[in-house]
């Protein structure tokens, strides 16, 4: 999800508002990261974003999913790291071309080798903590109460348009504190007291 908290919308100064609706973007399963494997810096920015977000992963299909009935579509909790080329967003977004490039490339979705289930973390969805350290500095603390869309709104607004199947992971956006990252850093990000990302920059 992008701009799904207030904070980081206007961080990033790129003259984008706070959306009315949900706005999403597709990763391509190439994208995916796994087990704490390192992330290489790709050669073709200059200018690679972490951007931390808790992840949702569908248990069921779903399609055109009332609101209502949107919290039967998940159980567990994880979390993921978005890379983003930041300076070829800038490009797309100054001249109104789509986002791939530089959110699909491999590996740019980071995903956490464990879900926690979410009765394990008092069952409410929007009343979670995380955070993520950047060479044991803390750079992000996300709370899902803040969220601009509630995850019941974006997995509810998401099946409108496409049909959700089992396995399919939800990034729900990331709140303040992006930058970039550079070979020799490590990533670090927990939830509900768990480590869950542990991998080096490379």
């Amino acid at each position: 999800m992008a701009r799904n908290y207030a904070a980081h919308a206007a961080e990033l100064h790129d003259g984008g508002e706070v959306p009315r609706e949900p706005v999403f973007f597709l990763k391509p399963d190439t994208a995916l990261l796994r087990n704490n494997d390192p992330f290489y810096v790709p050669s073709f920015s200059d200018e690679v974003h972490y951007e931390c977000e808790l992840v949702v992963r569908i248990n069921r299909l779903a399609k055109c999913i009332d609101r209502r009935f949107a919290h039967r579509c998940y159980d567990e909790v994880g979390l993921g790291i978005d890379f983003t080329a930041r300076d070829r967003q800038r490009e797309a977004i100054a001249e109104g071309l789509p986002w791939e490039l530089c959110k699909g490339f491999d590996h740019s979705a980071a995903l956490s080798p464990e879900f926690i289930p979410l009765a394990e973390l008092g069952g409410d969805v929007q009343r979670l903590e995380f955070e993520m350290e950047m060479n044991g500095e803390v750079r992000q603390r996300g709370r899902t109460e803040e969220m601009v869309f509630t995850v019941d709104e974006i997995v509810s607004y998401v099946s409108r348009f496409m049909t959700l199947r089992i396995g399919d992971l939800i990034f729900t956006g990331t709140p303040v504190g992006v930058g970039p990252v550079v070979r020799g850093d490590n990533i670090r990000a927990r939830l509900g007291g768990r480590t869950l990302l542990d991998f080096d920059i490379r």
